[in-house]
């Protein structure tokens, strides 16, 4: 691995461990807080522009909703933008895991980074032949 992707995936879980901490927990506001005020947001439902629109998804979502994510892929697209294509998984309590790649733009902020843009695919099988939960 080279520095830059050493970097870039240092910048991605800053903003993603405190993302991932925050759905654990069921703490929607928490969750929206990684995102810029204009963030453009696609989960399993149609997108929202904005932070109200993420902390309404993540409130949506059951508690006991549990994320683990595996870092695919990172370019620096520019000082301020760091993009990742992720593999996660989001376990329930009452069924099977749901398994989704995750496109992710990351945008610096003042002196830290946010989410700008989150786009979750789902394929019917894993293309990595990798566990999203293994990091």
């Amino acid at each position: 691995m080279n520095k830059n992707t050493a970097d870039n995936e240092a910048v991605l879980r800053g903003v993603l461990d405190g993302w991932k901490a925050a759905v654990d927990k069921h703490q929607p506001d928490q969750a929206a807080a990684h995102f810029t005020d204009d963030a453009i947001f696609q989960g399993m439902h149609p997108y929202s522009v904005g932070r109200p629109g993420v902390a309404a998804y993540y409130d949506s979502q059951p508690p006991g909703l549990t994320a683990e994510y595996r870092i695919l892929e990172t370019r620096r697209l520019s000082d301020d933008l760091v993009l990742g294509y992720l593999n996660v998984g989001f376990s329930f309590t009452d069924r099977p895991t749901v398994n989704v790649y995750l496109s992710i733009l990351l945008k610096r902020i003042g002196t830290g980074w946010a989410i700008a843009l989150y786009q979750v695919s789902k394929l019917d099988q894993d293309t990595t032949g990798g566990n999203p939960g293994s990091q």
